[in-house]
């Protein structure tokens, strides 16, 4: 079902998946996503094969908040591992990431992407938001450049 690249062996193979994300600013704003863990970050999806980085990227920001948006410039690399239950194994998602600016500001959360609520929210407010310590140094350095572009 996904591209992928076994490390190891036997159960306890690390499932290495690549994807891409974009971090979505509108003026000083960027684009927060909630998942059904009441995680908050940055939209992102596994690279299928045929599929490109950018693509990807504006897909995924599209698919998972509705959000049309263009991409400014590469953000960045992210590596997240943790274990899928119901993969029942390690996973790494090995995510390139991209600045982008909102073409529009409407938020739309996809349930079916086991999304629950998202927003346009202040960097500042953001910073507190965001889950992962690693995402907060990602917005960061993403903003700095989205300022430098704008």
């Amino acid at each position: 079902m996904y591209p992928a690249v076994l490390a190891g062996e036997g159960r306890w193979t690390m499932l290495v998946r690549n994807c891409s994300g974009g971090i979505v600013f509108f003026d000083d704003a960027v684009l927060l996503m909630c998942n059904e863990k009441y995680e908050w970050g940055f939209p992102k999806g596994v690279i299928r094969s045929v599929e490109k980085p950018e693509d990807v990227a504006i897909e995924r920001v599209h698919t998972e908040a509705g959000i049309n948006a263009a991409i400014l410039s590469p953000a960045g690399r992210t590596n997240y591992e943790f274990y899928s239950v119901t993969r029942q194994k390690p996973v790494c998602n090995k995510i390139v990431w991209y600045v982008m600016k909102a073409l529009d500001t409407h938020v739309v959360p996809n349930p079916n992407q086991n999304f629950i609520d998202g927003a346009f929210v202040p960097i500042k407010e953001a910073l507190d938001k965001v889950t992962y310590s690693q995402d907060k140094s990602l917005l960061m350095l993403a903003y700095q450049r989205y300022k430098e572009l704008v």
